[in-house]
């Protein structure tokens, strides 16, 4: 098991503890999330600290994240949108720095387990439902019968949109939780190769060369998928967002 690809997802109990006979111990994958909001608080509050009118690099990376995500809402959401633009910030750091923590040698990849990307999923899934039926009341049901269709159509359509609604947290929190599993155990099948190899002498070492330049290529790979999978998690709560804001088609 030692070997294995999968131990790294292993989720290990720091401190024990039991509350009302609920399991609700401090794990590792705790720690890493613990430590990402940490890391952001630091990185944002250090690059605002000064707001010098001449941005040094740190004030600028700061702003350019800012920038990134306003204009995101912006575009997806619109004008109103920019009540909620905190959140979806917030959202955005957090998965990428939970992203590029499990990329650390000995880290934790909190994101590769569907329970954390779930989790996430849920909170923007009621959070849209619950603004859109506040915002609309009842109207916001029009979600689920586009304008302009034939009456006979509805009977058919309207099932669809609304399995189709349904579905939304499911498909939001396996693509984060499929992409960063399948990149890490890609990267860990490729290191054991370039282990098993060179422990065969000086033709292993030499036949381990593929395997350790295609796992620098990986590392790459994956670090451009924890950004990209950030983006499209914040991107999708954007414009479900937007459909809960206007709901009819």
């Amino acid at each position: 098991m030692a070997n294995s690809p999968l131990e790294q997802f292993n989720i290990k109990t720091i401190y024990e503890i039991n509350i009302a006979g609920y399991d609700v111990s401090f794990t590792n994958s705790s720690l890493v999330m613990t430590l990402t909001v940490i890391a952001i608080s630091i990185f944002l509050l250090g690059g605002i600290r000064k707001q010098s009118m001449v941005p040094g690099r740190w004030q600028s990376m700061v702003e350019m994240a800012y920038e990134f995500i306003a204009n995101m809402v912006r575009e997806n959401v619109g004008k109103e949108g920019k009540q909620y633009f905190p959140f979806i910030f917030t959202l955005f750091l957090f998965i990428l720095g939970c992203n590029l923590a499990g990329m650390i040698p000995g880290s934790f990849t909190s994101t590769s387990h569907i329970i954390v990307t779930f989790a996430l999923a849920g909170v923007v899934f009621v959070g849209v439902t619950l603004i859109g039926f506040a915002k609309h009341g009842l109207g916001f049901l029009k979600l689920f019968a586009p304008s302009g269709v034939p009456a006979p159509l509805y009977v058919l359509i309207v099932p669809i949109e609304v399995m189709s609604y349904f579905t939304r947290p499911i498909s939001l929190s396996v693509r984060l939780f499929a992409n960063m599993l399948a990149g890490h155990i890609m990267m860990k099948v490729f290191a054991g190769f370039v282990i098993s190899l060179g422990a065969l002498g000086v033709g292993g070492v030499i036949g381990a060369i593929g395997p350790f330049a295609f796992n620098i290529f990986l590392t790459g790979l994956e670090i451009l998928v924890a950004f990209l999978q950030a983006y499209v998690f914040a991107i999708l709560s954007c414009i479900y967002l937007h459909d809960a804001m206007h709901p009819a088609h």
